[in-house]
């Protein structure tokens, strides 16, 4: 029952993520997808279009900012682990424990900073000078949506580090002990 109840919060969120994911192919496929068009119109009939690099470079952040919680979910960013893995097992716990704590400080502190600037762009107006005109507060706003993904992700993964009841097994395996040989 206790393992049921434990696993419903983070199906809620495993749905979460995966209505991030599906944002996110959308997201890439409109950004090929409107390239290619301004290319076609630039080159083929000198005729740029003029939304076209505002859009997308918006579109970038939130690919960027928005996938983070994703790779973080699946374990997926780049890192040195050389040091780590020569660890013992408690020590790297405690250490994936230290990094999960840096990285929901990290991610609190830019959640709030970007709310705090997507609310003053809304609340004064702010737009980008160009043709378009895009409304600030609606880029600005990606930031503390991403970032409070990113940090509730370093939550479950530090919470996980936590409840482990045996200790981690080295990455190589040594510690691994084979029945079948005496």
């Amino acid at each position: 029952m206790k393992a049921h109840a434990q696993r419903i919060p983070l199906k809620g969120w495993d749905g979460v993520l995966a209505i991030l994911r599906l944002a996110s192919m959308a997201v890439l496929v409109f950004m090929t997808v409107s390239i290619c068009y301004d290319t076609v119109m630039r080159y083929a009939f000198s005729a740029p279009t003029h939304w076209s690099l505002e859009i997308n470079s918006f579109l970038l952040v939130y690919l960027a900012v928005m996938g983070a919680a994703e790779a973080q979910r699946f374990d997926a960013h780049i890192r040195i682990t050389f040091f780590k893995d020569k660890l013992p097992a408690k020590a790297r716990r405690m250490l994936e424990v230290f990094t999960g704590l840096a990285g929901m400080t990290f991610c609190a502190i830019l959640a709030w900073r970007g709310y705090l600037m997507a609310a003053q762009a809304f609340e004064y107006g702010e737009r980008v000078s160009s043709a378009l005109g895009t409304p600030m507060g609606i880029p600005y706003a990606l930031l503390p949506i991403g970032f409070t993904a990113l940090g509730l992700q370093f939550l479950i993964d530090t919470l996980a580090s936590l409840s482990r009841g045996a200790p981690l097994p080295p990455p190589d395996g040594s510690d691994h002990i084979d029945a079948t040989h005496p």
